[in-house]
Order: structure tokens, then sequence, then C-alpha cells
């Protein structure tokens, strides 16, 4: 494509961002809510719109350092064209529209960064990636699952431990409260980390044509817009996900599901600050299983999990191979 992108190329492409936004709402909806829903705290329609509104706030609490690493710290800014923009966006999209039909919670995040390293490669060979960046992101696939299960693990003990001369019922009618704020951290975890990975796609493309000037900013119109829309696809649901993390992993109960989602919470939190794009999906799922593991090994279904570590595994592989395959369609039809 021309470098001077005709005005509605570039609008057909952020669209195609804010679907891929909207799908990572969609399909990462069950990281937000699977846990609240299976402990019955909240039913899942009621938790859908819970989570969606922490999704949308979430802006005010994150600097955008995310955006920023995934605008300039995958591939270099300087081979991004609108060809590349694409082929990352249909290997991402594509790759999450499977894993959903087959109810498989992997990673929208790195779904996306496989996307752009296919794309970058296919354009301008390995010197397109950034490799300090993509090393820092591709650590957090083994990084972010490891915290949210010790994090949440160590919750459950120290939990246990106060409330070790409770009642059941106490327990239970407590953790069904607190259950309402650690869902909220993590739905905010959730909104400040993924929103921000579509946020660098469209701030990266604009600025690629010249439309952010001479240094790279998100603007505030993507800020909102990326807020606004991944927060739709929460409301949407994933419901063949939700199934998946809040009960074929292992059966919660809510002073397990509080310990899992602010293990995961955290856990979010302190990659958020650090700009370090990490999957909303693989960090709950290691909080639950942290959980799970707390009450008794045998509790966990490790098929199951084994089956989402290998989903995690190939996410970034196959995006990348669809994208480049989809960059070299591409340049052979726009010529």
């Amino acid at each position: 494509m021309d470098a001077s992108l005709a005005f509605p190329i570039l609008v057909a492409l952020i669209a195609i961002a804010l679907l891929f936004d909207f799908l990572n709402g969609l399909h990462d909806a069950a990281n937000s809510i699977a846990t609240i829903v299976s402990t019955r705290v909240l039913r899942p329609h009621y938790a859908v719109a819970w989570a969606a509104f922490f999704n949308f706030i979430a802006f005010l609490f994150f600097g955008l350092h995310v955006a920023e690493t995934l605008g300039r710290g995958i591939v270099h800014a300087d081979i991004v064209d609108p060809t590349v923009i694409f082929a990352a966006l249909t290997g991402a999209i594509t790759w999450n529209v499977i894993t959903w039909l087959y109810g498989i919670p992997s990673s929208s995040s790195h779904a996306l960064i496989g996307g752009l390293v296919g794309a970058g490669v296919a354009k301008a060979g390995g010197g397109a990636i950034v490799w300090s960046g993509l090393l820092k992101t591709t650590a957090a696939i083994v990084g972010s699952p490891l915290t949210g299960f010790i994090l949440a693990l160590l919750l459950v003990l120290i939990v246990s431990w106060v409330f070790v001369r409770r009642t059941p019922f106490a327990v239970d009618s407590t953790f069904r409260v607190l259950q309402f704020i650690s869902a909220s951290l993590y739905s905010l975890g959730h909104g400040g980390n993924d929103a921000q990975k579509t946020m660098g796609i469209i701030a990266v493309l604009l600025y690629s044509q010249g439309m952010l000037g001479s240094e790279f900013y998100v603007p505030l119109w993507v800020v909102l817009s990326c807020q606004a829309v991944l927060a739709l696809g929460t409301l949407f649901g994933g419901w063949r996900i939700v199934h998946t993390m809040g009960s074929k992993i292992t059966r919660l109960n809510p002073m397990q599901g509080f310990c899992a989602e602010t293990g995961g919470a955290i856990t979010l939190f302190g990659a958020t600050w650090l700009g370090i794009p990490v999957s909303t999906t693989h960090t709950i799922t290691g909080a639950i299983i942290g959980v799970g593991a707390a009450r008794r090994v045998s509790a966990v279904r490790w098929g199951i999990a084994g089956n989402i570590v290998w989903a995690w595994i190939i996410t970034i592989p196959i995006a990348a191979a669809i994208s480049a395959a989809t960059y070299w369609v591409t340049s052979l039809i726009t010529g």
C-alpha cells in the first residue's frame, strides 16, 4: 500500500482493530467473571455488566505503558504499515475465533503479539523484531500464571489461618461480599492491560501515517474507544470459556474465588504498571489452579489444565503463521 493511506482504508483498519478489541472482551470475559459466576455470588448477566463497568473505567487508574510496548516494543515502528497491521489483526482475530468456538481459554494478548511478529518478519525478516520487548513479553507467559498461582495459594493459606475459628457458613457469607471487591479489582486489571493492546495498535498505525507528528503517543479518543469496545465485548460474554474456567479446572467456593481473583488482580496491576502485556487468561488460570492445589493436588483437573497450557504454547506461532500468510497474500494482491 502507498505510504499516504487513503482515509477510508485508515478507518477500515481502525474498525478491524476495534473488532479485535471487542472479540478480546468477548473471549476474555471469562477471566473477569468465571470465579464469581461459578461460586454463584452473581448471576452471569449481572456479572458481565459488573465486569464491563470496571473494564471501561480502568483507564482512570493506569498509565499507558502497555500501549507503548505494543506500539513500539514488539516490532520496530518504522516498519509498520497498513498491510502489517491488517495481517497482524487477521492472525489474532482468526485464532481468537477458533479458540472461542472450541471454548479454549487461549490468550488474545499473545495472539496479537504473534500476529505482529508474523507480519513484521514477513515484511522485514528477523530485524523487524524488538527482541528486548518480545523476550520480556514471552517471559510473562510463564511468569504471570506462576505469579498468580503463588499469590492465590498464599492467600488461601493466610485466609484459612485467619478464619480457622469461624464456621463454614460465616466464612462463606463473608467472602460472598468480599468477592464483589476482588472481581472488581480483577476487571480493572483486565481493562487496564487488555484495552491498551488495541490502543497501541491503533496508535502505531496513526503514527506510521504521520498523523501523530514526530512523537508516538496515544490520543484520548483512541483510549476511550478501546475501553468502551472492550467493555461492550465483555457484556456479550464468553460462556463457553466461562464454563471451562469456572468449573472444569476445579470447583470453587467464595473464599477460593476471592483468593483467585485477588492474586490475579495483583499480578495484572504489577504487569500493567511495568508496561508488560500479559495474558489475563494465563493469570487467572494460574490463580484458579493455585487455589485448587491449596485444597489438595487432586482437586485440580490436571488434564484440562494441560490442554490449556498447550493452547498457550501454540498461540503465538499459529497466530504468527496466519498473519505472515495474510501479509504475503495481501502484498501480492495490492502489488
